[in-house]
């Protein structure tokens, strides 16, 4: 069971999709797995995504388009982490977040933890 599953949410996001994936495994932390949820895309975002290892798993949502809160749901049912991370397919982090994340819940009775952004 890995530590963090990423939740991916994507709808067309083939623009900046590699970029953001390749943030995650570029990750000081890296006992993850990305939950890559396709919503409807019509783009080459599967595609994209299909292009990574075994730690990224791809669920597609063949029909209508999904709110996003629904979508996030879906996805996390999907999670085998002990904790869950949301990234957007045009962000990207950077490669200590999940570290400094993980450093500041240790030992600790937090259920959450948020970071800023750039």
């Amino acid at each position: 069971m890995p530590t963090v599953s990423v939740i991916m949410n994507c709808h067309n996001g083939a623009q900046y999709l590699a970029e953001a994936i390749d943030s995650v495994y570029a990750q000081t932390f890296q006992d993850f797995e990305i939950i890559f949820y396709d919503n409807a895309s019509t783009d080459k975002s599967v595609e994209i995504a299909a292009g990574y290892d075994d730690r990224l798993k791809i669920t597609k949502n063949t029909g209508a388009l999904q709110a996003l809160g629904h979508a996030r749901s879906v996805a996390t049912k999907l999670a085998r982490g002990q904790w869950i991370a949301f990234l957007d397919t045009d962000d990207t982090w950077f490669p200590s977040k999940l570290e400094a994340q993980l450093a500041v819940l240790a030992d600790t009775d937090y259920a959450m933890c948020y970071a800023g952004v750039e």
